[in-house]
C-alpha cells in the first residue's frame, strides 16, 4: 500500500480489495472553504490520473466539518456507512478459546488463509493475491473452525470433514505505548449460520490476543448488519465513533 501526503490528506493507494485501502482521509485538512476545495480538486487530479473514482473517508469525530457537504455538493455519493468498536482486554475479560479451533499466531498461515479465501473472496482483478499481501504485512491471530463431517453424508450441511466453516483474524498492531487487536476477516459459511460459530470465532480471537498482549480490541461493523452488531455488543464491545464514504464518479463522467 502507498500513501501519499497532500494538502492534509493521507491519499491511500492500494491494488483494490477495500475502499479503505484506495481512499483519502483528513489528517490535517484546511479549514477554510477555499483551501478545502483545493485540496479535494488536487486529489480528484490524481486520482483521475489512474482512471478510477476518487473516495474519501469521512471520519464523524474529525474535522474539518464542512467536507462531507462539500462532496455531496460536487455528486460525492454516500456509502459504507459504519461504526467503530472497542473492548478492553484487561480485567474482566470472559473470553475463553473455542476447544476445537486452529489457532495460529504471527505471520500468515497459508493453510488459514485458503480457508479464509473459501468463506470470503473479493472481487477484482488479482485480489488474492493483493489480499495476502495486506494481511501478510501484519503479525496476527488466525482461528479455523472446520467441519467434522458427521452431517456429510446424512443430509446435513453436506460439508466433507476438515471444510472450513468459521474462520476470524486479529491483527495486532502499536497503539499508543500498547498493543491492540483489531479483528477482521471474521466468517461463517453459509449453512452453517445461526449457530454461534461467529460468537466462537471472536471468543477465541480476543482470549488469544489478550494472551498476546493486546490490552484492546478494535472491529468496525457496517450500520445495516444488525446482526453482527448485536453480537459484538453482546461480548462487550461499545461505540468509539462512525464513518462512512463518499465515492465520486468515474473522471470521464467527471468531465
Amino acid at each position: 500500500m502507498q500513501r501519499l501526503d497532500v494538502d492534509g490528506f493521507a491519499l491511500l493507494r492500494s491494488r483494490g480489495v477495500t475502499r479503505r485501502a484506495n481512499s483519502a482521509v483528513a489528517v490535517d485538512a484546511p479549514s477554510t472553504d477555499d483551501a478545502l476545495l483545493a485540496a479535494v480538486e488536487r486529489i480528484e487530479g490524481l486520482v483521475a490520473m489512474t482512471g478510477e473514482r476518487a473516495c474519501f473517508r469521512i471520519l464523524d469525530v474529525h474535522g474539518p466539518a464542512q467536507l462531507d457537504d462539500l462532496l455531496a455538493a460536487r455528486g460525492y455519493g454516500s456509502t459504507g456507512h459504519s461504526e467503530l468498536l472497542e473492548l478492553p482486554l484487561t480485567g474482566s475479560l470472559s473470553a475463553v478459546p473455542h476447544p476445537s479451533a486452529e489457532i495460529r499466531t504471527g505471520e500468515l498461515d497459508e493453510d488459514w488463509f485458503d480457508a479464509a479465501w473459501s468463506l470470503a473472496p473479493r472481487e477484482g482483478d488479482d485480489a488474492r493475491a493483493t489480499m495476502h499481501d495486506i494481511l501478510a504485512g501484519t503479525p496476527s491471530v488466525q482461528v479455523v473452525l472446520r467441519s467434522d463431517g458427521a452431517d456429510a453424508e446424512g443430509g446435513g450441511d453436506g460439508l466433507a470433514a476438515g471444510a472450513p466453516i468459521a474462520v476470524g483474524r486479529a491483527a495486532l498492531v502499536e497503539a499508543g505505548k500498547g498493543t491492540a487487536a483489531v479483528l477482521n476477516m471474521i466468517a461463517v459459511h453459509p449453512r452453517r449460520r445461526r449457530e454461534g460459530l461467529g460468537r466462537a470465532v471472536s471468543r477465541t480471537l480476543l482470549a488469544i490476543a489478550a494472551v498476546q498482549g493486546a490490552s484492546l480490541a478494535l472491529l468496525e461493523v457496517e450500520k445495516d448488519n444488525a446482526a453482527a452488531s448485536t453480537l459484538y455488543r453482546r461480548l462487550g464491545f461499545a461505540s468509539r465513533g462512525a464513518y462512512h464514504y463518499r465515492v465520486g464518479a468515474l473522471p470521464a463522467d467527471r468531465a
